[in-house]
């Protein structure tokens, strides 16, 4: 079976889009989202909408909870808590609904996906957990964990009695005979040094995981950004 695997599309519509057609040549059985599909970009109900088409598996993300519940809210910063303040502005009473019923984490074919930290975590980052910590999951036996969060892509393994981290670029890698989490880096806000929408395809037979980096017409999306009201630096950083 091929699962693809988004993460922190943000909005951004052109970059999703280019997304889908890469995907298009590859026979894929099923599509989970790690959350964060709204937020920063212009076009948070259109991205919601053409995830819900493809009938892709969605789990909740920080900006996702950030905009369903006020009382989240608190931990963005002001800009931040602006930029969800209008993103909700864009969202329809449908793609409310849904967020709020999204689920901490989905598990399918022996993975678990989660936006942050498993076992449920929305809001830790990938960087922000201890070795131990990951050495602790590790230890509870599941074997493959796919994250997102941090817009970075990183594979992390155990390493004898300690836990190693690799940065990941782009192409096929075999998943190692041991637990590891596998980060999916971003779709629409990479932050990893390389502007083109990153994504996974996980082939569960093959035990392998094909990252894929696609190019999107990211002058389009800095353009919506302005006309939309959202801060000039959401646009800027996705040079």
């Amino acid at each position: 079976m091929l699962v693809a695997i988004l993460s922190d599309i943000h909005g951004n519509l052109e970059a999703l889009t280019s997304v889908w057609a890469d995907m298009a040549a590859f026979a894929v059985d099923e599509v989970v989202c790690l959350g964060d599909m709204v937020g920063y970009g212009p076009n948070p109900d259109e991205v919601l909408r053409s995830v819900r088409d493809r009938g892709a598996r969605c789990c909740l993300g920080n900006h996702e909870l950030g905009i369903v519940s006020r009382s989240e809210r608190s931990w963005f910063n002001p800009t931040a808590q602006k930029g969800l303040a209008l993103t909700a502005s864009l969202l329809s009473p449908d793609s409310l609904a849904f967020m709020a019923g999204l689920p901490r984490f989905i598990l399918l074919a022996g993975a678990r996906f989660v936006h942050g930290f498993p076992p449920d975590s929305v809001t830790t980052y990938l960087f922000q957990a201890a070795d131990d910590r990951v050495a602790s999951w590790f230890d509870r036996g599941e074997p493959l964990t796919f994250v997102g969060h941090t817009h970075e892509l990183m594979l992390l393994l155990r390493d004898g009695a300690g836990i190693e981290r690799r940065e990941l670029g782009s192409g096929r890698i075999g998943l190692a005979d041991r637990p590891c989490i596998v980060n999916a880096g971003s779709v629409g806000q990479p932050r990893d040094g390389n502007n083109n929408a990153k994504y996974l395809i996980w082939d569960t037979d093959g035990d392998t995981v094909d990252v894929r980096f696609v190019p999107y017409d990211i002058a389009a999306t800095v353009a919506k950004i302005r006309e939309r009201g959202f801060p000039e630096f959401y646009g800027s950083r996705l040079w």
